[in-house]
């Protein structure tokens, strides 16, 4: 399937920097200083500096002429700041904002600390698809990768760690947004069953309009379809 295929590339990238980070934990911890509110906001085509303004988190510094990437020193929350179409995550401790010159073009993260059970990996994924509506966000591609819920059909099909949870999201012409759950295997935890949620975001890079003008491909492991009658985005109350 066409957004597969990019899936697979950058969830592969995602698991292998996040066990290199993770092996780093330990000593991380003994380094961290305790901030109280340790954010990352910034926009999509803002500057490094606008970025640094408005965080509370110490950042890499800022690296010109290039195309490069930066981390937080410290885990931290990431804050979209956009007055229609804002969200904020979960503390996390892989967060890694790419930058063009000094203009940020990508963000790519796992909103979590550790990976996480069940339990705590849907209530994360729930949140950040229910902010995006409740911001006018619009899920894509639902034919193919409807949003994610948590129900037991939900449920067993991640467990199965045969295909990752996918859900894509689009904020009109200004952001794209690609959410998975996965599970995980965490060497900490051998008897239990953790999963990894990543996260990207950027201009609009992947053409829907056209994508959706394809047949449908064959799918051995098609993900749970809504419910009949049921919206990715129910009517927020009053």
């Amino acid at each position: 399937m066409v957004l597969r295929v990019s899936l697979s590339g950058w969830r592969g990238w995602a698991l292998l920097l996040l066990c290199t980070v993770l092996a780093l934990a330990a000593a991380r911890q003994l380094t961290q200083p305790l901030w109280d509110d340790p954010v990352i906001a910034l926009e999509i085509g803002g500057t490094y500096e606008n970025m640094m303004e408005h965080s509370t988190a110490p950042f890499s510094l800022l690296i010109r002429g290039h195309v490069w990437g930066g981390i937080p020193k410290t885990d931290a929350r990431l804050r979209v700041v956009d007055p229609q179409y804002g969200f904020e995550t979960p503390l996390a401790r892989f967060l890694s904002v790419g930058f063009k010159d000094n203009v940020v073009n990508t963000i790519r993260m796992s909103p979590q600390i550790e990976p996480l059970l069940i339990d705590d990996a849907m209530k994360v994924v729930v949140d950040l698809q229910a902010q995006w509506c409740a911001k006018g966000w619009k899920p894509m591609s639902t034919r193919r990768d409807p949003a994610m819920a948590d129900t037991p059909e939900w449920r067993a099909y991640v467990r199965q760690g045969v295909l990752s949870g996918v859900s894509y999201w689009q904020a009109g012409d200004k952001y794209q947004a690609m959410l998975s759950l996965a599970r995980f295997r965490d060497s900490r935890h051998p008897d239990q069953e953790r999963y990894l949620i990543t996260l990207a975001l950027a201009k609009p890079w992947i053409p829907f309009e056209e994508i959706e003008k394809l047949p449908d491909e064959p799918d051995h492991f098609p993900p749970p379809q809504p419910q009949k009658g049921a919206t990715p985005c129910p009517a927020q109350p009053s």
